[in-house]
């Protein structure tokens, strides 16, 4: 979910206006303070993202950091098909290796490579959604959950896998149960948790799910439409209404035997962060929300990285103007990562017709129009900014501060390597954060 200034530059120029765009790089800044700096492993600040994300899932057993800097080291800045390449090589590296692993034997090590491979496939797949009919998008999504139901299969408690039933349209989860040694069935809290824009429900096992259920929390795990699998699968694209999705999840978990129906809570990443208070807005059956990050105005963010020409053009419907400046741009291979990868996976997540489209899309994304839903949201919500994320926005202090003494507002800080988008590079900082707050919460503290 990432619109690079480069962009908002040459936009200005397609309009014969000028201005002075610097680019974030390597320095990020919070009014006069210097932020401390993450070493940069690519001069694509956005390939350093996804080597980032990679190394995130480490301490959840979702790869190893090794062989994650073996395949950046041949990374060519702005080349997709370099990328997939590298991350494709490293992914059958791995899966041959996990295959030669008797399972039945060596669970544990079996389960390790498995689940890095599944990464790793998922890695190859990043920047491909540009060609809707490339075969490889759903041939290494075949690869990746092949390999990731592999590791599941040996948890303690293996993952299920089950398809929500929703309406006109199916939910794909993943519920990872924690271990329950006592010889009768024990009622859990549980985390439903969901990302955004491009995030896909296995890499939330490594973010937090592992994690939560060795806390002793049930995590059930989700895809809604414009989504990964929902997206393949299904053909579907993203809903405003994003409760339509939550809802049967919950009614799915109060079925449960092993759930604490009072004890259900939702958590979102990324742009999943505005998903789930969005359907906290409705689905009032929720203990707590958690949102990281907290967003309120999808438009307003992806606006705000243009000048403010484009953004009136955008909303003055002038989607002809619009194609126009635009096309040269994304046609130009040298034009930023950032920019054609958001447009690429926007346009396909969306399934929209146009760049235009996809950005009118954005307006339907809102906690506050056409009528404000944060008063309907309710407490206790924790929600988050990450200090030096690329967006630079703010809006969940914003959103925080409209919800008053029902919000927990968290900023994660650079200092504490906690400060990229969505604390990645940071998962145990975190964790701690959040798990801490929701057992708080739970046991009545908060």
């Amino acid at each position: 979910m990432r619109v690079s200034k480069a962009l908002t530059q040459l936009l200005l120029i397609g309009l014969g206006l000028s201005a002075v765009i610097t680019p974030r790089v390597t320095t990020n800044t919070t009014g006069n303070n210097t932020l401390p700096q993450m070493l940069q492993l690519s001069n694509d600040t956005d390939f350093n993202f996804q080597i980032l994300r990679a190394f995130s899932l480490a301490p959840g057993g979702g790869s190893d950091i090794g062989e994650v800097l073996l395949a950046a080291n041949g990374l060519v800045p702005g080349n997709f098909e370099n990328f997939f390449s590298k991350f494709d090589s490293l992914a059958n590296k791995v899966n041959a290796r996990a295959q030669a692993i008797d399972i039945k034997r060596f669970p544990n090590s079996a389960r390790d490579a498995w689940f890095a491979a599944a990464s790793y496939f998922r890695g190859a797949d990043f920047y491909l959604h540009g060609n809707w009919s490339d075969p490889r998008i759903n041939s290494l999504w075949a690869q990746q959950t092949y390999a990731f139901n592999k590791a599941i299969s040996t948890l303690p408690v293996p993952g299920v896998r089950k398809n929500v039933k929703a309406d006109g349209f199916e939910v794909p989860t993943i519920f990872f149960g924690a271990e329950n040694n006592s010889g009768h069935v024990r009622k859990r809290p549980t985390i439903i948790v969901g990302t955004g824009y491009d995030g896909n429900q296995e890499e939330i096992y490594h973010m937090i799910g592992k994690a939560a259920v060795e806390r002793g929390y049930n995590v059930i795990t989700y895809e809604g439409p414009g989504q990964p699998t929902p997206r393949r699968e299904q053909n579907i694209s993203f809903i405003p209404q994003w409760e339509k999705v939550i809802t049967p999840i919950v009614d799915h978990l109060l079925t449960m035997p092993e759930v604490n129906g009072s004890a259900i809570v939702l958590l979102g990443y990324s742009f999943g962060g505005y998903l789930a208070p969005r359907a906290a807005a409705f689905e009032h059956r929720l203990a707590a929300t958690i949102c990281i990050d907290g967003i309120y105005s999808f438009s307003d963010i992806i606006l705000g990285n243009f000048p403010t020409a484009i953004s009136a053009l955008v909303k003055a419907g002038n989607a002809e103007k619009v194609n126009s400046l635009l096309a040269p741009i994304l046609a130009d291979p040298t034009t930023s990562t950032a920019t054609r990868w958001f447009f690429e996976q926007g346009t396909w997540a969306f399934k929209a017709s146009s760049p235009f489209d996809l950005l009118n899309q954005t307006f339907s994304y809102d906690l506050t129009t056409p009528t404000n839903i944060v008063n309907q949201i309710q407490g206790p919500i924790f929600i988050a900014d990450a200090q030096a994320d690329m967006f630079g926005t703010g809006q969940g202090n914003i959103l925080a501060g409209w919800l008053g003494e029902k919000a927990t507002y968290h900023l994660f800080e650079s200092v504490d390597g906690a400060g990229e988008h969505c604390a990645l590079g940071a998962m145990n900082v975190q964790n701690a954060v959040v798990l801490d707050w929701l057992q708080d919460v739970l046991d009545g503290n908060k």
